[in-house]
């Protein structure tokens, strides 16, 4: 189902100025979005051997996941149960069979259990499993793993599946594309001095497409007219007609992949996954960004570029793929980061407007304040 945008009239003001500057408001924040709610933090295809093992930082926490013996995925908190030492220092790696803490040497399980600890053998009462690693919720979905710190986490399908079913108006359109079984191509890693959601505001409008995306206007000629794919229900952007892939020069892509509805074909569809991420959902690839806000002015932001396995195993060249949405993030981040200083300007201390392409954003606003009221 595709729906035209119905063109509203007038200004609608944003958030104001401080939203995006004030340590306060980031801590609430922190503590109501992005610890009480799911967050993607890695890509399952990262960890695939036993012993295998990521840390991300989600809120305020540092989050450990990793590949059990019996295969599975498993989160948690990265915190030693003896003196709240840090278990795993590095941000990647690969142990043989256990997490060793470095600073007293107690050694955990990849289940969490804890295993070992120095002369503790015979102490009397000593209960192991009430000492374990501190669980995390984890669920896997589109190849990625989402974890949420909450002790009563939301409904994964409503407020993750959900939202995207309601943004491209079909349950499966995602399903489609099969990123579960796409392979990790590229992998760019953005250090944005700049606060998170100014980049969800940019990313969900093309008001400044014209303007700053030179490159994307050509293969998405319809995003110079200001609209974005998001501002409508279902909606795709069409490639132009001389247009043969969704790459910088406009050359052709790697083939349509299995699955896709025809409407799918020559067309590039995006959402926002709240709090933190990006699909971005093209013939023969996907693009999803995912965002680790680390200060009010800071976020890193992870954007994986996913292909059919053939394309990858068969040594193709996708840098021209690649490239054109790395020139769309350096352009964007740009943008936000000469954003980011004026939010502290009295200029801006009530806030600014949206135009009526951005109105949609005011819904994104309005889910912010909601959580930190």
């Amino acid at each position: 189902m595709t729906t035209t945008p119905i063109t509203p009239t007038g200004l609608l003001p944003t958030l104001p100025g401080p939203a995006y500057t004030d340590p306060a408001t980031f801590l609430r924040e922190q503590e109501r979005i992005f610890e009480a709610r799911w967050f993607c933090a890695v890509r399952a295809g990262d960890l695939l051997t036993p012993g295998s093992f990521r840390t991300v930082t989600v809120g305020r926490e540092n989050v450990l996941i990793t590949r059990g013996r019996d295969g599975a995925l498993r989160a948690f908190l990265n915190v030693c149960r003896h003196r709240g030492a840090r278990l795993c220092t590095e941000e990647a790696g690969q142990v043989r069979r256990t997490f060793r803490c470095p600073y007293h040497a107690w050694t955990y399980a990849p289940d969490g259990r804890l295993v070992a600890a120095p002369n503790l053998k015979d102490l009397p009462g000593l209960d192991r499993s009430a000492h374990g690693l501190i669980g995390v919720a984890l669920r896997e979905w589109l190849g990625y793993a989402w974890v949420c710190l909450a002790d009563e986490p939301p409904s994964f399908e409503e407020t993750v599946i959900g939202s995207v079913s309601a943004r491209l108006g079909d349950d499966r359109a995602v399903e489609r594309y099969r990123p579960a079984d796409l392979v990790l191509g590229r992998r760019v890693t953005y250090d944005v001095r700049a606060n998170w959601k100014l980049i969800v505001e940019n990313f969900m409008e093309c008001y400044h497409c014209a303007t700053i995306h030179p490159e994307l206007v050509q293969v998405l000629p319809e995003f110079a007219q200001g609209w974005a794919a998001q501002a409508a229900v279902g909606h795709g952007a069409a490639f132009a007609q001389d247009v043969e892939g969704f790459t910088v020069d406009g050359s052709g892509g790697f083939g349509r992949l299995p699955g896709l509805a025809d409407e799918q074909d020559r067309r590039y569809f995006a959402t926002t996954i709240r709090p933190q991420v990006f699909v971005n959902l093209v013939p023969d690839h996907v693009i999803l960004h995912r965002m680790f806000p680390l200060a009010p002015d800071r976020t890193r932001v992870e954007c994986d570029w996913l292909y059919a396995a053939d394309v990858i195993d068969g040594g193709a060249d996708v840098s021209a793929s690649v490239e054109l949405f790395h020139r769309v993030n350096e352009q964007d981040f740009a943008a936000c980061e000469r954003t980011q200083p004026a939010m502290h300007s009295r200029a801006y201390a009530a806030g600014g407007v949206l135009v009526p392409t951005e109105h949609h954003i005011t819904e994104f606003h309005h889910w912010v304040t909601s959580l930190l009221a």
